[in-house]
């Protein structure tokens, strides 16, 4: 009893917290552990750009503004817990900013253990010095000894045991820069990984039938790289990495597939927006168009582009006496990333999403391609056609759009904007009816209309992310894409519908791994209820 109660105690003011409750920058309304102190959204800027002029990498700090109110802490994470690493002048000069190890430093000492042993039984040189990496780069917090474990990791291709750790996503920032801690070890299915080995092997082919494909380049057009390396795909949810642009282009990425927990999240997941009289087609035809929406997000989404780069003063990757024609202006760009710039350093809170935004847009541009579909097993005389996937798709990017105003996070921002495309200039591809008495919602897709004015729609708004992406036009892209993505007039009416037919969420219950006294391993799955969530973290015993 006594045991209950210190633990009661030790979360008791958690569970009865007043406001805030939602992620954003600190406020009345709004909390972020990323920022801690009475921080503002400007202080959070000017830090952050302290930083990237001294090329330091922001994914695994925090910041905290000190009680003075003039100086800043920049948490670094690392089990190394040596105190302050370096000290900075703020721009006005009126106050400092100083690095400082060591936070998170019992997690990552217990992490680094672990991984220590781990390379002891690595299969072989890469994996062993990848995770030396790792080590490395948590053990003192330097993100160059991380970058340096990716440019290892995508080069272990095709492994029978798949892992990838550290601080990668960004999603709970509200800066868009900082990242969480996240693991993960997965066994590739021999099967699946073979059938998305062919989509890579003919991955140049559907480049070229991207909007901003031209003759120059082998037909890829000038913003695209001159050779796509094929990345390692395997099938083990959607995951493409590295997250830095500069590794993607000169060492390549991985994209790796999690089709169990797809397939399982995709059976749970309720959708109130389709036709009563669609919705049992609907239903069996969703996973198969979201597994290679998702496939081809990854592969070719995020893995295309050309970033125009000056590499350092007076070099740059593009023929600056004769720069490449933006195809949105049809002149000469005007504009692209300077020596130390990066794509989240200029794109900010906006980077994430946006970067989502088209990767989606590329698998949605795609899927009705004939001769793509046909590869994965889609045909006019199949179970399941290939033109009923594409519907079935359209219909998901209604469903998506009207569920994502319900949870407005990079994803699901994403899903309204490209909804909000489609009703602005599909033309009436998409259609949606909301009956207010009912608080019903319901998305009507015109099959005519899919090639003819849904592609055409999705083409440019692909189109206007990709060039605004690749020229660093950050200012043209906040104008073009806050405008799809705000939520005004009949759209906030549709979000009181949506929140109020809101399913209840999903909670995933992670299995755990035991090793027996012979020195078998055992894996321990667990009942979908909050019990069994419980039991799942206890046994861990992390």
């Amino acid at each position: 009893m006594a045991r209950l109660s210190e633990l009661y105690e030790s979360i008791a003011a958690s569970i009865q917290a007043i406001p805030p409750f939602g992620l954003g920058y600190p406020s009345d309304t709004t909390q972020s552990a990323y920022y801690l102190g009475s921080i503002t959204e400007q202080e959070i800027a000017t830090v952050s750009r302290v930083l990237e002029q001294n090329s330091i990498f922001p994914e695994n700090t925090r910041i905290r503004k000190a009680e003075n109110g003039l100086d800043f802490e920049v948490l670094l994470a690392s089990a190394q817990n040596g105190g302050m690493l370096q000290t900075f002048s703020l721009p006005d000069g009126k106050g400092s900013v100083r690095l400082v190890q060591g936070d998170h430093s019992t997690e990552l000492d217990q992490i680094c253990a672990e991984l220590v042993e781990a390379a002891k039984y690595a299969a072989n040189d890469l994996q062993r010095d990848l995770l030396q990496a790792y080590t490395a780069s948590f053990q003192t917090g330097s993100l160059d000894k991380y970058r340096d474990s990716q440019r290892i990791w995508v080069r272990d291709k095709g492994p029978r045991v798949e892992n990838i750790f550290g601080f990668v996503e960004p999603y709970r920032d509200p800066y868009g820069i900082r990242s969480e801690f996240e693991g993960l070890v997965a066994i590739a299915d021999d099967e699946e990984t073979k059938l998305l080995a062919r989509l890579v092997e003919n991955s140049a082919k559907f480049i070229r039938r991207l909007p901003w494909a031209a003759p120059e380049n082998g037909g890829k057009g000038p913003f695209e790289k001159n050779l796509f390396e094929p990345p390692d795909f395997s099938s083990i949810h959607r995951i493409n990495l590295p997250n830095y642009n500069d590794i993607r282009q000169e060492s390549g990425f991985k994209n790796v597939i999690i089709a169990n927990r797809m397939a399982a999240e995709s059976k749970a997941k309720q959708y109130p927006f389709v036709k009563p009289s669609e919705a049992e087609i609907f239903a069996e035809h969703k996973f198969p168009a979201y597994y290679w929406w998702v496939v081809l997000h990854e592969l070719l989404g995020h893995g295309t582009g050309q970033m125009m780069v000056e590499t350092e003063e007076g070099k740059y990757n593009f023929d600056i006496s004769r720069p490449p024609v933006n195809p949105l202006t049809g002149e000469p760009i005007t504009c692209w990333y300077k020596p130390g710039q990066t794509w989240t350093g200029q794109f900010g809170d906006l980077a994430t999403t946006v970067d989502e935004c088209r990767a989606e847009l590329v698998g949605a541009y795609l899927m009705d391609d004939p001769e793509l579909l046909e590869m994965f097993g889609f045909t006019d005389t199949s179970p399941i056609r290939a033109d009923d996937l594409t519907y079935n798709l359209y219909q998901q990017l209604g469903v998506d759009g009207l569920r994502g105003l319900a949870n407005f996070n990079v994803d699901s921002g994403a899903h309204f904007a490209i909804l909000r495309c489609l009703l602005l200039d599909g033309n009436g591809v998409i259609t949606i009816t909301h009956d207010r008495p009912s608080q019903s919602l319901t998305v009507h897709v015109d099959r005519s209309k899919i090639l003819s004015h849904g592609k055409l729609a999705l083409g440019n708004m692909l189109l206007h992310l990709h060039m605004y992406r690749c020229t660093a036009d950050a200012a043209a892209c906040r104008a073009y894409y806050e405008n799809l993505s705000r939520v005004e007039g009949e759209y906030l009416e549709w979000r009181e519908t949506v929140l109020a037919k809101k399913p209840p969420p999903l909670v995933f219950v992670h299995a755990n791994t035991f090793l027996t006294d012979e020195g078998e391993v055992v894996l321990k799955e667990y009942e979908p209820t909050v019990e069994g969530v419980i039991q799942s973290w206890a046994e861990r015993g992390v």
